[in-house]
């Protein structure tokens, strides 16, 4: 028996608690749509920032309540998982965490599958990455920031592609071109991509696979720039180009973008033995572009 069916056959059962998080990903290493079967895909870029979820479920409760109040599809999740798992009753959910909403940093993702988590361990059930998969498909599109490391992930089907592994540290110089953009509005535009751009998303998938797999950086920030300056057909982003011409000046790795939002950011490598000097440079020069810079590490998962 569960946790979740030992609180529903009793009202005063005790109140219980879990807790879950999810990183955020600063944009995509690539965004696009295969060629034959035209299916809308992405490659995450897993980051040092995320979403923390607390959930406290009440046995005696009738409905669910969140803070932020206007964290709606994560109040929405919450009464999908306490039905199907036949919990009698509501609770309390409070998320917090550092993403900037709107920016195309997969905030809504990191909130969904954070609460997720929360969800199933104060149920006292298993809720792993396919399970979450199966609960979000039902709420909107998502990244696949409930898989570890660098995945490639159909965001509309909400289904894993392929596992691809973890990357070295990079440092991510960010900056924002302001405003916000609606996400669920942007995957529903049409991708006016030939058969041409098709068939190249299809090479820089394989390409970038490939990089991760092998933690090639280089190859990953070409593919991440490439990606970027393909996307200006239904994102434009003023400061794309002046932003590539400081990765080249600086030697960098190249430009990653959040292809449905409003931040782009210079990748360094760790590794590079100027990565201090280079990236102290990079905000100085990049906020001079954008108002303001911010720092985010590439996040290999848990324990790496």
């Amino acid at each position: 028996m569960t946790r979740a069916d030992a609180a529903a056959g009793t009202a005063t059962a005790a109140v219980l608690h879990g807790t879950g998080s999810a990183p955020g990903t600063f944009g995509e290493l690539l965004q696009g749509v295969t060629a034959e079967d035209r299916l809308d895909f992405l490659v995450t870029l897993p980051i040092d920032a995320g979403a923390t979820a607390t959930f406290t479920a009440e046995p005696g409760a009738g409905t669910v309540t969140v803070h932020p109040p206007h964290k709606h599809r994560a109040a929405r999740l919450v009464r999908l998982m306490l039905d199907a798992y036949g919990f009698a009753g509501g609770g309390r959910l409070r998320l917090s965490g550092g993403l900037p909403e709107g920016r195309g940093l997969a905030s809504s993702s990191a909130d969904l599958v954070a609460t997720a988590r929360a969800v199933g361990e104060a149920l006292g059930v298993p809720v792993g990455p396919a399970v979450i998969e199966d609960f979000l498909r039902r709420i909107e599109p998502t990244d696949g920031v409930m898989y570890d490391g660098v995945v490639s992930f159909y965001h509309r089907q909400v289904r894993l592609r392929e596992l691809l592994g973890p990357l070295s540290p990079m440092v991510i110089v960010g900056v924002e071109e302001g405003g916000a953009i609606d996400t669920l509005g942007f995957n529903r535009r049409p991708k006016p991509f030939t058969r041409a751009h098709r068939l190249e998303y299809d090479e820089l998938l394989e390409r970038v696979s490939e990089a991760v797999r092998t933690d090639d950086l280089p190859t990953v920030g070409r593919v991440a720039t490439r990606s970027a300056l393909l996307n200006e057909h239904l994102q434009p982003k003023r400061l794309l180009h002046r932003m590539i011409g400081l990765s080249e000046e600086f030697d960098a790795l190249g430009v990653a973008v959040a292809h449905s939002g409003t931040a782009l950011g210079v990748l360094v490598a760790e590794s590079d033995p100027e990565c201090a000097r280079k990236v102290a440079e990079l905000r100085t020069r990049a906020a001079a572009l954008a108002g303001r810079t911010t720092l985010y590490r590439s996040w290999r998962g848990p324990g790496r």
